[in-house]
């Protein structure tokens, strides 16, 4: 599930910290809480996907919603030469809520494997 269907106060603190209120599968909502720093990385100016540490070399952070509410993350991050690039970064591509946890992960492989998960189980099933 994307992390910001029925999330509530979704934010971005310290620059680095995803911090939303979001419903576990029971309904409820939770306080969750994700360090995006041990997910997304610098490289060479451009935010990066399973890399760490953006936050460390960066500046002029915001987040917001975007056109279509898309969770739009935006720096001017330091490329080789130590200049400042224009930077952003969907974090709904891989961020999810999974029963009132924010986590990180390839959506794509994650509904692959629940679905081959799903076959299995009727093999055995049936």
């Amino acid at each position: 599930m994307s992390f910001h269907a029925g999330a509530n106060n979704v934010r971005v603190e310290d620059n680095h910290i995803l911090r939303a209120t979001i419903p576990n599968e029971a309904g409820e909502m939770v306080e969750a809480e994700l360090d995006l720093n041990s997910c997304i990385g610098n490289h060479n100016g451009s935010f990066r996907w399973e890399g760490q540490g953006y936050a460390d070399s960066g500046d002029a952070f915001s987040f917001s919603f975007e056109g279509g509410g898309i969770p739009v993350l935006r720096a001017e991050l330091k490329n080789v030469d130590g200049e400042g690039v224009p930077s952003d970064i969907n974090i709904a591509e891989r961020i999810s809520n999974q029963n009132g946890q924010l986590v990180f992960g390839n959506t794509i492989s994650l509904f692959l494997s629940l679905s081959f998960s799903h076959i299995s189980d009727e093999r055995m099933v049936n």
